[in-house]
C-alpha cells in the first residue's frame, strides 16, 4: 500500500518520507571558508569598475600588475588604492587573465569620507597611507579654507599625518595664505612655476620619500602638475582655472598609486569640491590637539565643546594649555564647524557650497 493510500492510524517508518532534491546541489553549506595558504601577497594601485589591479613581486625582477576581481567570499568588503591582498588563479599578469582577490589585510589607516554631511555611512577611500597632502593654490583658483580644514580632520580622524602643500606661489606671496593654518602646527611646503620648471619640488619629494602619501585637493590647484613632476611618467592629464567661476575642470578622472623614483608612493585622487563628514565626532577630532586634550575632564556629560559651559574654555584660561593656547582651541572648534554643511547664505564668492564629488 503506498502512503497516500495508508488510513490514519497506518504505522510510519523512514521508507515513507520522501527527499526533495536541493536544485542548488546536494553538497552541505558551511561558515567555513578556504584557508587560501598559498595566496600571493599584492598592492591595489587601481581600482577600475569593479577591477582590481594588484602590484605582485614589487622590487623583485618578477615584479609585474595583475588584474584581478573581488571574491565572493569577502561578501561586501570593498577592495580601494592602498590596499594589501591576497591573489589566487592565474597571477601571471598577461593580458585578457584575471585572478581573484581572497584576502584583505588589515588596514594600518584609512582616509574616509561620507557621501555627503547628512549621511552617516562612512566609505574608505584609501587605505595605508601614512600622510595626507592637502593640495591648494595661493591664487587662481582662490584657497578654500573651510574644504582645506575638512581635510585636515579626515587627517586627523584616520591617524594620518597632514601636509599643507601650496601651489602657484609666483602668484601671490605663500605667506598671506600661511597664517590662516600656523595655529595648527602644520607642516607645508611651497611650489611655484619657474623658466625652468616647478620651483620647490625638492622640499616636497624630501617629505614624500620613503612614506605612501595620498593627494587630496580642489579641480584646478595643480595637483595633476605636481604629480607628473613628481613622477616623470605618471603622464596625468592637467587643465585650467575657467576665467569666469573661478574653478577648475576635473582633469584627472581615476585614483591611482604611483612609485615614486626616490622610494615611495604617491596616489593621486581626482579634484574634489566637497569632503563628508557626517561620520566624524568631536572627540576623534579633539585628539588631534594634545595640548587641550586634558582638559575634557572639565566638560559636562555629552559636550559638544562648543557650548557656554564648555570645559575647555577653563582648562585655556587657566594657562594649562600653553601660551598658544587660545589660539589653538579657536582653531579646534573651527574644524569642528567645518563638519556642519554650509549654509548658502554663510557661503561666499570664492566659497561655493559643498558638493560631494565620487573620488
Amino acid at each position: 500500500m503506498s502512503p497516500g493510500q495508508r488510513g490514519p492510524r497506518a504505522r510510519w517508518d523512514e521508507d515513507d518520507v520522501r527527499v526533495r532534491p536541493n536544485p542548488k546541489g546536494s553538497r552541505p553549506r558551511t561558515k567555513e571558508r578556504p584557508a587560501h595558504a598559498d595566496a600571493v601577497d599584492g598592492f591595489v594601485v587601481a581600482v577600475d569598475r569593479g577591477r582590481s589591479y594588484c602590484l605582485v613581486g614589487e622590487g623583485t625582477p618578477q615584479q609585474r600588475v595583475v588584474r584581478a576581481m573581488r571574491a565572493r567570499e569577502l561578501g561586501r568588503q570593498g577592495v580601494v588604492v592602498g590596499d594589501r591582498v591576497g591573489l589566487v588563479g592565474d597571477v601571471s599578469g598577461t593580458p585578457d587573465t584575471l585572478a581573484r582577490i581572497v584576502r584583505i589585510d588589515e588596514r594600518r589607516t584609512a582616509l574616509r569620507r561620507s557621501a555627503d554631511d547628512t549621511d552617516p555611512i562612512e566609505r574608505v577611500v584609501v587605505a595605508n597611507a601614512d600622510q595626507l597632502v592637502v593640495v591648494t593654490a595661493v591664487a587662481n583658483p582662490e584657497p578654500r579654507s573651510r574644504l582645506v580644514d575638512r581635510c585636515l580632520v579626515a587627517a586627523y580622524v584616520s591617524g594620518m599625518q597632514p601636509l599643507l602643500c601650496l601651489t602657484k606661489g609666483d602668484l601671490r606671496p605663500a605667506e598671506e595664505v600661511l597664517g590662516t593654518w600656523a595655529p595648527f602646527g602644520l607642516d607645508a611646503v611651497v611650489t611655484s612655476r619657474g623658466p625652468e620648471g616647478l620651483l620647490g619640488l625638492a622640499e616636497v619629494r624630501e617629505r614624500l620619500e620613503g612614506r605612501t602619501s595620498v593627494l587630496v585637493g580642489h579641480s584646478g590647484v595643480g595637483k595633476s602638475t605636481l604629480v607628473n613632476a613628481l613622477v616623470p611618467d605618471a603622464d596625468r592629464a592637467t587643465g585650467h582655472v575657467n576665467a569666469v567661476t573661478g574653478r577648475g575642470r576635473h582633469t584627472s578622472t581615476s585614483m591611482a598609486a604611483l612609485a615614486l623614483p626616490g622610494g615611495g608612493w604617491v596616489i593621486d585622487t581626482p579634484g574634489i569640491r566637497g569632503f563628508g563628514l557626517a561620520h566624524v565626532d568631536p572627540e576623534a577630532v579633539l585628539r588631534a590637539f594634545p595640548d587641550l586634550l586634558p582638559g575634557e575632564q572639565e566638560c559636562p556629560r555629552g559636550c559638544t565643546h562648543d557650548e557656554p559651559d564648555c570645559g575647555l574654555d577653563g582648562w585655556v584660561a587657566q594657562g594649562r594649555a600653553g601660551a598658544a593656547g587660545a589660539v589653538r582651541l579657536a582653531s579646534f572648534r573651527r574644524l569642528l564647524a567645518a563638519r556642519r554643511p554650509a549654509r548658502e547664505d554663510q557661503v561666499g564668492p570664492d566659497e561655493p557650497p559643498e558638493v560631494p564629488v565620487d573620488a
